[in-house]
């Protein structure tokens, strides 16, 4: 039923006045919406499908590792918003976001399939990734739902792990690889490019006026997951259409910044966008932050960075060319 019509979303299970219809369920966090997640998104489809039913995600804001254990500081690959939009692309009828409390923390295993799973949303089916588990002490493992699938009749089916090249599609594993700059390896655990978005900022103004490369300024936040430090070919999307440029996340060493930014120079784009929100795409890390002389050696490897991501950007589109031609005339 997914491509009828625009995902429904709920953010608070008292806005579920009554059973949905025919309802087939999955339940995770699904930070990043990786191949694993869309697999599992796709079996929940096939089933509603089958059903004449509803798909249907349910998730949590915030991540629930962020109340229940914030010390040890999860930084995630999408925030709530990228993740409600990356499920609807998936296809799916419903997406319930249950706001995750310390409160809600303490509902057993047993209250979530009764209260939330049966009584309030009429689940009929449950599809769940190998490895999850929810209730209080992560009581509701494989086993438990399982046991209760065959006492409350719903019908448990487990979606095997998925890997890529011997990696597992995993968004610990896909923290991983962005944390260290392997862009390349996390297109390939997301189906799709990494991307950071956000509003432009005033930054310190001296793209433009001191290196000849105006920039956009992005804030970013410690608490969020970074990249790498260091410069990456990007594609940058603003007002609906698409740009190459190069992006440089760090402190500014050559001029002895201390707050972390991400500075985007954005290729054959001469607007004022201060203010507007952009999406940036990273493609390639090409080379870690360092510290020049001063502005005029930081310009030419500016300069430097340019080509090379150039040349990045127009092999990406040979690339996209070539296998639209092997798909068409295959």
């Amino acid at each position: 039923m997914g491509y009828d019509w625009p995902m429904k979303t709920y953010t608070d299970l008292s806005d579920i006045t009554a059973p949905l219809d025919n309802p087939c369920v999955t339940i995770g966090n699904f930070d990043g919406v990786h191949l694993g997640h869309q697999i599992l998104f796709s079996e929940v489809m096939s089933r509603a499908y089958k059903r004449n039913g509803t798909s249907v995600a349910i998730t949590f804001n915030p991540h629930p590792l962020q109340v229940v254990r914030p010390n040890i500081g999860i930084k995630l690959v999408s925030n709530c918003e990228q993740k409600r939009e990356l499920i609807e692309i998936a296809g799916l009828d419903v997406l319930i976001i249950i706001p995750f409390t310390k409160d809600f923390a303490s509902t057993t295993a047993v209250d979530f399939v009764d209260n939330i799973l049966i009584n309030a949303i009429g689940m009929k089916e449950l599809v769940v990734g190998y490895d999850y588990a929810f209730g209080k002490g992560r009581q509701g493992d494989i086993n438990f739902l399982k046991q209760q699938g065959l006492e409350k009749d719903f019908p448990v089916s487990v979606v095997e792990p998925y890997y890529v090249d011997g990696v597992l599609a995993s968004s610990t594993k896909v923290r991983e690889l962005i944390s260290t700059g392997k862009m390349r390896d996390v297109k390939k655990l997301l189906g799709r490019h990494y991307q950071i978005r956000g509003e432009v900022k005033k930054g310190k103004q001296r793209g433009g006026p001191e290196l000849g490369f105006p920039t956009a300024n992005l804030h970013i936040s410690e608490e969020d997951l970074c990249p790498r430090i260091g410069v990456y070919v990007t594609q940058v999307i603003c007002d609906g259409k698409c740009y190459g440029g190069v992006l440089n996340i760090g402190y500014n060493p050559t001029f002895g910044d201390e707050r972390l930014s991400a500075e985007t120079h954005i290729f054959d784009f001469n607007e004022d966008i201060y203010g507007k929100p952009i999406k940036i795409n990273l493609l390639r890390f090409l080379r870690g932050e360092k510290k020049f002389t001063g502005p005029q050696e930081l310009a030419r490897q500016i300069g430097r960075d340019i080509k090379q991501a150039r040349e990045v950007l127009e092999d990406a589109q040979k690339e996209i060319l070539l296998s639209c031609e092997e798909k068409y005339n295959s």
